[in-house]
């Protein structure tokens, strides 16, 4: 069996916004200290290479680039909530790069399936600006490799509780990139309603689930058995990307969710059987956002056992309403576009 590579560095640990931002290095430090102490049997700790401009460029325009390189080196804020220390703009570029490298990974069939532990986190970057804590954009960055290394079709699948605005952004007129996400709304950024769904080309191919706070394993279990797995399964990617935050912990001071661990666990599982009927278990998992330091650690941990063999499925028990309502507005929205949801 092929390990599943983890992808780290003492770089990602130098990204510092300030004392008080919730996006500390103390974040990775706690996930690899748990991953040091526990280790999870059939994995690999490897170092990730920087993203190249052309891979940035995929993604991200000119200006972008020219704007964080003049950045790099220095410590500055770019809006109310990111802020750039001296060695962010190079940490953000190694965080790309270990996307990068997690797919050349899989696609290769050097790994089983991989996770880019790093930080800056990336899914509200878009392609022209930086913002929401995250610089580059490394979902997107990964799902155009994967495009480059073959792949015809690649679902990005989003379960922090922010919305990936830049991630949409990035995808909303295609449909070799899927992008699905499953969130607190309204909440930051403000996107993400369910009657977003993509538009030319791309029409449908964005899958929207927002939900208003407060819900469960269960009623994530219910999304994505009823929801986001029918589309994917339709769907057929030959990669699947996964934005891994996790806030919609129970315990995360900034989300307002009531997910555990085992929630996490389940989510990654099912994304794990997705990728090996439909992929050959071509699956990545990219860290995003998760601000309770034992709930993150914890919950990374569990999804790193997952990728290395364990299986686990969503609790069952009572889903709340407006769970359920969530759930019908997103398939009333998809309906006209996937049968599997009729």
């Amino acid at each position: 069996m092929k390990p599943t590579l983890l992808l780290t560095a003492p770089l990602f640990l130098k990204h510092n916004p300030g004392e008080g931002h919730p996006e500390s290095p103390a974040r990775l430090q706690r996930i690899l200290g748990v991953l040091a102490s526990t280790p999870v049997r059939g994995t690999v700790m490897g170092a990730p290479r920087s993203a190249t401009d052309a891979e940035l460029l995929a993604v991200h325009t000119p200006a972008l680039l020219e704007r964080l390189r003049q950045l790099n080196g220095h410590t500055a804020r770019i809006d109310a909530d990111t802020v750039v220390s001296p060695d962010s703009v190079d940490a953000a570029r190694l965080a790309a790069g270990a996307a990068v490298q997690s797919v050349e990974a899989v696609m290769a069939g050097q790994a089983r399936n991989a996770f880019a532990l790093v930080r800056p986190p990336g899914h509200h970057a878009e392609p022209d600006r930086a913002m929401g804590f995250c610089l580059f954009n490394n979902a997107a960055i990964a799902a155009e490799a994967g495009r480059r290394l073959g792949a015809e079709r690649v679902l990005v699948l989003d379960w922090d509780v922010h919305h990936g605005n830049g991630t949409q952004a990035a995808f909303w007129g295609r449909r070799d990139v899927m992008y699905q996400s499953v969130h607190q709304f309204p909440y930051y950024p403000g996107t993400g309603a369910s009657r977003e769904v993509g538009q030319g080309a791309g029409e449908g191919y964005t899958v929207n689930a927002g939900l208003p706070g407060g819900n469960s394993d269960a009623d994530y279990g219910m999304l994505f058995e009823e929801l986001l797995l029918p589309v994917a399964e339709a769907f057929r990617p030959q990669l699947v990307v996964v934005s891994a935050g996790f806030d919609p912990h129970q315990h995360d001071p900034i989300g307002g969710m009531d997910v555990t661990e085992r929630g996490f666990a389940a989510m990654c599982s099912s994304l794990r059987s997705l990728a090996e009927r439909v992929c050959d278990g071509k699956l990545v998992l990219l860290l995003e956002g998760g601000y309770s330091l034992e709930g993150l650690s914890q919950s990374v941990h569990a999804c790193v056992e997952v990728l290395a063999g364990r299986s686990d499925s969503f609790p069952t028990g009572d889903t709340h309403t407006d769970a359920r309502d969530a759930l019908r507005e997103s398939r009333q929205a998809l309906k006209p576009y996937w049968s599997a949801l009729s």
